[in-house]
């Protein structure tokens, strides 16, 4: 009998302490965090230091000190999905106090300032880095892909974009894209990022590596990744660089599209180098002497000389004489009533010409005395 007493008491105390473990296990934990708040003595509108204990899709917990937890506020609840990827367990932040002890007997923090203030500290570390974030991409203008972080608006220059888009940039607008931060300056509003550096997981250390090795006035290979109205986007071991319309050629470029093709791989020579930006001035003309060099020995004043009209302007017409040399025909110097076309060929007469403004006057022969003017 009393071995069946001691049975049925030790069967009722397994059920008891079954039903407290249920219990436990059944308590969510972020309901076991409130339980065991304390609420230290805060104030209204104050901003204090939290640690950040727990992170869901539906709250976060913060000890706010004296072992003491608040959660943040119904409004930011229905926006914390913007705010997670910015957000991690053991994260030491800025939260202002919304209310001292709600309902339920716990306070409620606001995370409102510390992205108003923070996100510039967040765009920071991450670069240092190196980590990709999330932004929002906008409409294409000159300067590249306009991006939205967090209220911040960056740029994502057409050559920080891959092959997939540098042709048609338009395709992202709308488009939630992980990028990595090239340029961040608070006092500027500045904030340059790169699709391609986050698509390719290319590293800003190794790219400087090989932008230190890269010497100017050394020849290399570019190849060519986008062509626009002022020159062509080009790529020297995964370094960026830029061929301005003005360095195509010796000759007049009125488009770098005549010149140069997107994909095409060319020989270039580096002409200067940004160490901030990491980025390279190219030109393909200075691989070839410049025609302009002793000039005036070539070229001497009275010299008869024979060239192509190639086209005119409101002042005169320019006559090539060789490929990168032009004079110009002055429109005082065109005898009444004599026609000068495109594409003519003519005969004429240096009267002035200068090396250092790259300039040249040429006149018409005289009908009247063929062999000089004056």
């Amino acid at each position: 009998m009393q071995q069946f007493v001691i049975l049925l008491h030790l069967c009722k105390k397994t059920k008891e302490e079954n039903k407290k473990k249920m219990k436990k296990i059944s308590t969510h934990p972020m309901e076991a965090l409130l339980k065991k708040n304390h609420t230290p003595k805060i104030k209204n509108k104050q901003e204090i230091d939290a640690k950040i204990v727990s992170i869901s899709k539906k709250n976060i917990v913060f000890d706010i000190g004296a072992k003491a937890y608040a959660i943040l506020g119904h409004r930011e609840q229905k926006e914390i999905s913007t705010k997670l990827p910015y957000l991690k367990e053991g994260q030491l932040i800025k939260v202002r106090i919304i209310s001292p002890e709600s309902k339920e007997g716990y306070p409620v923090v606001s995370l409102q300032n510390f992205f108003q203030k923070g996100k510039w500290q967040i765009l920071k570390e991450k670069k240092e880095k190196e980590d990709e974030i999330d932004v929002i991409c906008g409409e294409y203008g000159k300067g590249g892909v306009f991006v939205d972080f967090m209220g911040i608006r960056g740029v994502i220059p057409k050559i920080q974009l891959t092959e997939d888009f540098i042709n048609q940039p338009e395709k992202l607008n709308g488009q939630k894209i992980k990028v990595k931060i090239l340029e961040v300056d608070e006092e500027k509003n500045r904030l340059v990022v790169s699709q391609k550096a986050s698509a390719l997981k290319i590293s800003q250390k190794d790219l400087r590596e090989k932008f230190e090795k890269i010497e100017v006035g050394k020849k290399y290979q570019a190849k060519v990744l986008g062509v626009s109205d002022f020159g062509a986007f080009c790529e020297v071991d995964d370094v960026e660089g830029l061929i301005h319309i003005s360095e195509i050629s010796w000759e007049k470029v009125n488009s770098a599209a005549d010149h140069l093709r997107t994909g095409e791989k060319i020989d270039v020579i580096v002409v200067e180098k940004n160490d901030v930006d990491l980025k390279l001035n190219l030109s393909i003309k200075r691989l070839k002497n410049d025609p302009w060099t002793e000039i005036e020995k070539k070229y001497s004043k009275d010299k008869e000389v024979e060239g192509e009209v190639v086209r005119k302007e409101k002042y005169g017409y320019f006559i090539r004489l060789e490929p990168g040399v032009e004079g110009l025909i002055h429109i005082s110097k065109i005898p009444a009533g004599e026609e000068v076309k495109i594409g003519q060929k003519i005969k004429a007469f240096v009267e002035r010409v200068s090396e250092k403004t790259r300039r040249m006057s040429l006149v018409l022969p005289s009908k009247e005395k063929p062999v000089t003017y004056r």
